[in-house]
């Protein structure tokens, strides 16, 4: 059976996920790109380094976000969201961090390893935090069991 995820479910399987895909569009350019993240009161956090998404982000602060989770071919589930980006500053981008970290690290099978999180040493210092606020969701599902 298809059908489409209420906002409960799609609450809930952006809780359960930590993986999900950030698209930005700007000067004629797409770019799609995986990054962990957390959801909290209607927002997506994550973080990164300075490059691409960032710049592309900066210039059209509009972006699409994608989950997903798939059992099979006929059981799965995916959200695509909408919303603004913006960067964190002070005790606001502390906290989403601390978030991100709590969140990623349970799931590490070498928990005393320094999390990089995809970002280089050298760049931990200018680690840039984000939220993405959320404007608009649609979910769809294929399942024979699902709530």
């Amino acid at each position: 059976m298809l059908g489409d995820l209420n906002k409960r479910q799609i609450i809930d399987l952006l809780e359960r996920q930590v993986f999900g895909r950030l698209g930005c569009h700007a000067n004629g350019e797409t770019y799609i790109v995986p990054i962990n993240y957390v959801y909290r009161d209607n927002a997506i956090y994550a973080h990164s380094a300075n490059g691409k998404k960032i710049e592309m982000m900066r210039l059209n602060p509009k972006v699409c976000f994608q989950v997903d989770e798939i059992a099979d071919t006929f059981r799965w589930q995916s959200a695509i969201l909408w919303g603004n980006f913006t960067e964190l500053k002070g005790v606001e981008r502390q906290q989403a961090m601390q978030g991100i970290i709590h969140r990623m690290m349970p799931l590490t099978d070498r928990p005393s390893e320094k999390p990089s999180h995809g970002i280089a040493p050298e760049a931990h210092q200018s680690i840039i935090v984000y939220k993405i606020e959320l404007t608009a969701v649609s979910g769809k599902y294929e399942s024979h069991d699902i709530d």
